[in-house]
């Protein structure tokens, strides 16, 4: 199950306490004070797993509480630190502070980490407050709380292309022929409800993601038919394939509502690098009509994923694109 959105609770381990404590030595019937200090409480951290491509695991773990750190004892030995609690996300996870739409952490690269509540500190022995004037402190510090904190967690996926197009356009086609990715495929509307990706190899040793985003409709920048949800997972593509059905009486208008609805969601994908595909070319039966080379001063490219015809063209535009 794709899962983009999680809310958790994030508890960090209490320090451990300080001990009060005095040596005791043959013929010293009261030696100095050597209490040791409480050990540090374990954090909760966040670190981006590259393996993962989903919330699904954290969405259903409400909860993560880290260990406390163990007391101090005599001898001046100092508590064992609380183990930390690591929480795997997959790359392109944002954090925010429940209730509040500003970034706290933006994981994007493997490994990455964002410590989400920090430990308590643990307390100080009363061998930290001997002084010249007072040599027996009976005074030890108690172990500090550990940060507590819930989280909203979103997940936008990293890819190197995105297929955007109106629902039934032929996207979940072309990802299954180029990739090793099966989507659902199915001929009415809405078939793609989450996003999926595929690997697609080119060349003898290389290869780069596509994502087939769920189809757009008019009033998506809205939220109409989910497409909130939908259209920040192309915001980290970083091109954009926009596919039109070649039987599309009106390609132009659908190419201005696509562009509209993404320009709407954020002014900043119109800078993005694209190209215009006109699928379903083995459907194609109008003998009045020719198929545009070009739509609103746009390349376009005519593929059919079914024959296979023109992929390969379409296959080397865009590793020319990534190259640049």
């Amino acid at each position: 199950m794709f899962v983009d959105y999680a809310k958790i609770k994030v508890i960090a381990g209490k320090g451990g306490n300080g001990c009060v404590s005095f040596r005791r030595e043959k013929y010293i019937p009261k030696g100095g004070p050597d209490g040791g200090n409480g050990g540090r409480g374990g954090s909760v951290i966040f670190r981006v797993d590259p393996q993962l491509h989903t919330l699904q695991d954290v969405k259903y773990h409400k909860q993560y509480r880290a260990e406390n750190g163990h007391d101090g004892s005599g001898a001046r030995k100092t508590g064992r630190d609380g183990k930390d609690v690591f929480i795997p996300v997959p790359q392109g996870t944002i954090i925010r502070y429940k209730g509040e739409k500003e970034t706290t952490a933006d994981l994007v690269e493997a490994g990455s980490e964002f410590i989400a509540a920090k430990g308590g500190q643990g307390g100080r022995g009363n061998s930290e407050f001997a002084t010249s004037t007072h040599q027996t402190p009976t005074k030890a510090e108690p172990g500090r709380r550990g940060e507590e904190f819930t989280y909203e967690i979103e997940l936008k996926v990293l890819a190197d292309v995105g297929l955007v197009g109106l629902p039934n356009a032929g996207k979940s086609t072309l990802l299954s022929k180029l990739s090793s990715a099966r989507p659902k495929i199915a001929d009415y509307p809405f078939t793609t409800l989450q996003p999926h990706l595929g690997i697609v190899k080119h060349g003898d040793f290389k290869s780069f993601v596509m994502a087939d985003i769920p189809g757009l409709i008019e009033g998506a920048s809205a939220g109409k038919g989910l497409g909130i949800r939908f259209l920040k997972h192309i915001e980290r593509t970083s091109i954009l394939a926009l596919i039109i059905e070649c039987t599309d009486d009106d390609p132009k208008t659908t190419l201005e509502t696509l562009l509209k609805e993404m320009v709407t969601y954020s002014p900043e994908m119109i800078d993005k690098p694209r190209l215009v595909v006109l699928s379903k070319l083995d459907i194609f039966q109008d003998d009045h009509r020719e198929l545009p080379t070009e739509i609103s001063g746009e390349e376009v490219i005519l593929i059919s994923s079914v024959t296979g015809e023109g992929l390969s063209k379409l296959l080397a535009k865009i590793t020319e694109m990534i190259r640049e």
